[in-house]
């Protein structure tokens, strides 16, 4: 039953862990949290048919990950504009 259990994590990401990703991620990162298979998610990329903009760093694929948050219906910053401590602590770290 583990082997099941390891190709659930390889399939996809659970809300916390797409929330918790860099801002900008690889193809493979993006094509996991859209559960689909790494050929058909570099061949969409290679026709400019990726779900999301992709950016092309020389022979690297990487999606801004806010862009596949909203895609997916999540936002990292469901209190923005909210002048409650909660949102004052989350951005003084930037201050």
């Amino acid at each position: 039953m583990t082997a099941s259990d390891s190709s659930r994590e390889a399939r996809g990401l659970t809300g916390d862990e797409l929330l918790a990703l860099p801002a900008v991620i690889d193809l493979d990162t993006s094509n996991r949290a859209l559960m689909i298979g790494r050929s058909t998610g570099y061949g969409l990329a290679k026709q400019g048919q990726y779900p999301v903009k992709v950016l092309r760093l020389g022979n690297a694929y990487r999606v801004v990950t806010a862009d596949l948050l909203k895609l997916l219906g999540l936002d990292r910053h469901r209190d923005d504009g909210d002048q409650t401590d909660g949102g004052t602590e989350r951005h003084s770290l930037a201050a």
